[in-house]
C-alpha cells in the first residue's frame, strides 16, 4: 500500500520489496536486453527506415522513465504497516461506497497509489477527486467529491477494510 503526504510515500515492506526488485531487474536485466535488441536492430542497416531500432528506442525511453520513477518513489518512501482496521478511510484500505446514498449502486476500490495497482482491483489514488473526497471518512459518513464537469456527487461509505494481497 501507499500512502503520499508532501514528497514521502508510505509503502508496506511487501510493496517496497516489489518495487524495489521491478527497479533492480530494469537496472540490470532489462537494460542489457533492451542494448541487445538496438544493437541487433542497428546492424540492419539505415537507421531512418529501420522500424526495429525506433521501436527498440522508444522501448528504451520508457524503461529509462520508470526506473527514474522507482528511484524517486523509493528514494522518498518510508516503510509501514498496513492501516489499521478502524472503519477510517485511508490509503491502503478496500472501500465500497453507494452513489447518493444508493445500496444498490456500489462500488469497491483499492485507495492506494498507481504504483500498487493490480488486475485483482480497481484502484483510485488518493490524489483523484474520488480519493480525496473518502480519505478520512469514516463507515456511514457521506463524501462529496468533483467530478470531471465540475458538478459534485455523493457518495456514502459503507465498508473500509485494510487489503489483503
Amino acid at each position: 500500500m501507499t500512502q503520499t503526504s508532501e514528497n514521502v510515500t508510505w509503502l508496506t515492506q511487501e510493496a517496497y520489496d516489489q518495487l524495489k526488485a521491478e527497479l533492480e531487474y530494469l537496472s540490470g536485466p532489462a537494460r542489457v536486453e533492451i542494448a541487445k535488441k538496438i544493437e541487433a536492430a542497428r546492424e540492419e542497416g539505415d537507421l531512418r527506415e529501420n522500424g526495429g531500432y525506433h521501436a527498440a528506442k522508444e522501448e528504451q525511453g520508457k524503461q529509462e522513465l520508470r526506473v527514474r520513477q522507482l528511484t524517486q518513489l523509493l528514494q522518498h518512501a518510508k516503510v509501514g504497516e498496513a492501516p489499521a482496521d478502524t472503519g477510517v478511510v485511508a490509503p491502503g484500505m478496500v472501500v465500497t461506497i453507494a452513489f447518493d446514498g444508493d445500496p444498490d449502486d456500489t462500488l469497491t476500490f483499492l485507495l492506494a497509489s498507481r504504483e500498487y495497482a493490480s488486475s485483482d482491483i480497481e484502484t483510485y489514488s488518493p490524489q483523484s477527486p474520488l480519493g480525496q473526497g473518502v480519505n478520512g471518512k469514516k463507515v456511514g459518513q457521506d463524501a462529496t467529491y468533483e467530478l470531471p464537469n465540475g458538478r459534485t456527487a455523493s457518495v456514502k461509505i459503507l465498508e473500509a477494510k485494510p487489503y489483503q494481497a
